[in-house]
């Protein structure tokens, strides 16, 4: 006998089996005990929550012979006929593959018949806002005034694309997420029933990644059965199968990026694709990880919100007193954004690998999270007596602080002077609208230019070697006509000097950048 999936072969046959839809579960079984039964129901939610599965009970309920409060009594000609699937009262539509105007045609001439036996003929139409527009116009006379027999169930997973006028004409029933509780509890009964060992953190981490889904729940649970048949079913074989990654290493990858340990944490990301983890599943879950501990850092009473063991919990409130919510919620930022990029990128691995990085390094960002972590790194140490060199708000660095790049033993970063010329200082407010009324090359070079002082108290351009460089510091002309431009700027004659950095590394190594410390003003883009 072939084998049957454990989501087929555990179906639900009765009311009493459906879990985690009790409010909707209700309402049809007082419907049915009351004989107040509507004619059109439309059933929406996430996928495996059970539409389809509470669809066809509905419809043995109605034809039941010997309903038992409101559910199939599951022994009558009817009951028997209709899980069998071969009752002519229940048809099954796919809309997705039967979504054109003749399909549905052929269904409202077929419901002019009256049901050979039973009471009711009930029409499943699944995934029904794949139907065209046509269709559901074929559709719309039907659902306003159907044969008293006729019972049309609506099942779709995207409700916003269905029209109102059908939306109007139906009895809608929201299908919730399940929770992992309950999703638990019913893993657990059907192990049992299956007499299969399995670890109950194992189950619970099999509920949680269904996310709020009983059919993916049930569907993953059979893989990792398959894969280590025979064996009980523990924690780590769970997470071995799924390609997930133990919480605990969160924690490890966490101590490294605040001790800016950035080879700690390329090491263990190292170690995490040696074992053939699921990189997307990874940033998912430590994204995940990351709101736990936001969520502990925020509040005392918070158990029943982020759903984690007790020895779990208290480890999270232990992680959470090493961070400041800001800090965290810059981490949160970071893999929320990269969540979103890495499904379709090719180079996964290199995209973590960068916002590990900018973990360790907030020196690589201008935002005011970055700003203020590396702020409040400053005073602990100066908290706890460590000496601070001069901190720079631009660079985010301070002097002498390792950028990865080389730097000159024992130098010093040149420092502002007292008084900036009143004409620089005119150049560098106006700089925006300077350089928007330059022509192309020019205007490309000077808006990626730095502005600076030179030794003498002159204005001094900073641009990038290559292209830029060349174009002011070996192509004639091009130096006199910005000094001109300046000069007609400002009204005052202007002796601008030119030089060139490899990167903006040594840029903020070497050159006091006065568009941090002068108001520019704002120029609007034509």
């Amino acid at each position: 006998m072939s084998y049957t999936a454990l989501y087929r072969k555990f179906r639900p046959d009765c009311f009493e089996d459906v879990k985690g839809q009790e409010h909707i579960v209700t309402t049809l079984q007082n419907q049915i005990k009351a004989e107040r039964v509507g004619h059109a129901y439309l059933f929406c939610g996430t996928r495996g929550t059970g539409k389809t599965t509470i669809a066809k009970i509905f419809a043995k309920a109605v034809n039941c012979e010997h309903p038992v409060n409101g559910s199939p009594c599951g022994e009558c000609a009817s009951c028997k006929s209709i899980t069998a699937g071969a009752s002519m009262n229940v048809i099954e539509i796919d809309a997705a593959s039967n979504n054109g105007v003749d399909n549905i045609r052929e269904i409202v001439e077929e419901v002019s018949y009256s049901p050979a036996e039973g009471r009711y003929k009930v029409y499943i139409i699944d995934e029904v806002h794949m139907l065209s527009i046509g269709a559901f116009n074929a559709l719309l006379k039907t659902l306003e005034e159907p044969p008293s027999y006729a019972i049309f169930i609506l099942a779709t997973t995207e409700v916003h694309k269905i029209p109102i006028t059908i939306l109007s004409r139906c009895q809608r029933y929201d299908f919730r997420r399940i929770t992992i509780d309950t999703i638990t509890d019913r893993l657990r009964e059907l192990m049992e029933a299956e007499q299969i060992r399995v670890e109950d953190k194992a189950l619970r981490y099999v509920a949680k990644t269904a996310d709020g889904s009983m059919r993916d729940a049930l569907s993953l649970l059979d893989q990792c059965i398959a894969f280590h048949f025979g064996q009980e079913l523990t924690y780590d074989k769970v997470l071995d199968v799924l390609g997930a990654v133990d919480t605990e290493v969160f924690g490890r990858l966490l101590r490294h990026v605040l001790e800016k340990d950035v080879n700690g944490c390329i090491g263990l990301l190292e170690e995490i694709v040696m074992q053939g983890r699921e990189l997307t599943q990874f940033v998912a879950d430590f994204t995940w990880y990351l709101r736990n501990l936001l969520l502990v850092k925020s509040s005392d009473d918070i158990e029943d919100v982020i759903d984690v063991s007790s020895d779990t919990l208290l480890r999270l409130r232990e992680e959470a007193d090493l961070l400041e919510l800001n800090a965290i919620m810059r981490y949160i930022r970071i893999f929320s954004e990269l969540s979103g990029q890495i499904k379709y990128a090719a180079q996964k691995r290199i995209m973590i690998e960068i916002a590990l990085i900018k973990l360790c390094r907030p020196s690589m960002e201008k935002d005011q999270g970055s700003i203020l972590e590396r702020l409040r790194a400053v005073e602990e140490k100066i908290e706890n007596g460590i000496a601070v060199m001069p901190f720079d708000a631009v660079s985010g660095m301070r002097a002498g602080e390792d950028t990865g790049t080389k730097k000159t033993a024992g130098k010093e970063r040149p420092t502002l002077p007292k008084a900036i010329p009143e004409d620089v200082q005119a150049v560098v407010s106006k700089w925006p609208s300077i350089v928007g009324q330059t022509s192309m090359p020019m205007k490309l070079y000077l808006k990626n230019a730095n502005l600076s002082l030179g030794g003498d108290n002159k204005l001094t351009i900073i641009v990038e070697d290559g292209l830029a460089s060349d174009y002011f510091l070996k192509q004639e002309g091009h130096k006199e006509l910005l000094n001109q431009i300046l000069s007609e700027a400002v009204g005052k004659e202007l002796d601008v000097t030119i030089q060139s950095v490899p990167d903006q590394d040594a840029f903020v190594q070497n050159y006091v950048d006065l568009s941090q410390v002068i108001h520019m003003e704002i120029e609007e883009e034509e």
